[in-house]
């Protein structure tokens, strides 16, 4: 059975070192990082199961760092108790906030309340080569970089990554999306996948997207 790891996210070697110990003796593996920056490198190394997080770090602090990770239940484990300060990172994506000073149990319980949660959840990625395409916050990633798309562009891209081996008929597409993208009628439609291959080939110059004449498009792998 794998091993569920945690990282450890906090500046403070002391608190660190207790949570090291303490996790330890549950039977989770331990990753730490002491800073924002070093955070955000190590994550993009491996993944942990589940992040506990500080928010006073050196580097990116821990509101700034929030929004980068995807895909991985956050613990926020801060001294700061200003309630609009939880209520908003709660709203942008931490699983849970604890105040220090804490209680070990009591940590401990919301660390296995989070894990249950992230294994009830759907995963909320789509994968193609290098793009990453978020549903649960709309946002598309080409390796690091974000890229802004339109409401069209954004639907007609989940499409496709949906069905990656599959040519889709642009009926299909047209039918698929009305609902969310008005804007796009089958005049427009050859324009709105054009805007959205040139935006995914700004990034490295790579072709993701190709027509399939008479037919559709699809994912060119």
């Amino acid at each position: 059975m794998k091993m569920i790891t945690i990282a450890v996210i906090d500046d403070d070697v002391n608190i660190g070192n207790m949570l090291e110990t303490v996790l330890k003796k549950e039977g989770y593996a331990v990753l730490r990082a002491y800073s924002g920056t070093e955070a955000l490198f190590m994550l993009s190394q491996t993944k942990p199961d589940l992040i506990l997080l500080d928010l006073m770090l050196p580097g990116l602090t821990g509101e700034e760092l929030l929004p980068k990770i995807k895909d991985i239940p956050v613990i926020i484990v801060s001294a700061k108790i200003d309630i609009d300060n939880k209520i908003n990172l709660l709203l942008n994506g931490a699983a849970d906030y604890v105040t220090k000073p804490f209680y070990p149990k009591e940590l401990l319980a919301r660390i296995t309340v989070a894990l249950r949660n992230r294994q009830n959840v759907k995963p909320s990625a789509l994968k193609f080569e290098e793009i990453t395409l978020y549903s649960d916050t709309h946002t598309v990633m080409i390796e690091d970089t974000e890229i802004r798309l339109t409401r069209t562009e954004y639907a007609i891209l989940k499409l496709l990554m949906t069905n990656p081996a599959q040519v889709v008929a642009k009926l299909t597409i047209l039918d698929k999306i009305s609902e969310d993208t008005p804007d796009c009628t089958e005049s427009s439609l050859k324009q709105h996948i054009s805007n959205l291959r040139k935006k995914l080939r700004s990034v490295n110059g790579k072709e993701y997207i190709e027509a399939v004449w008479g037919i559709g498009f699809k994912m060119k792998s």
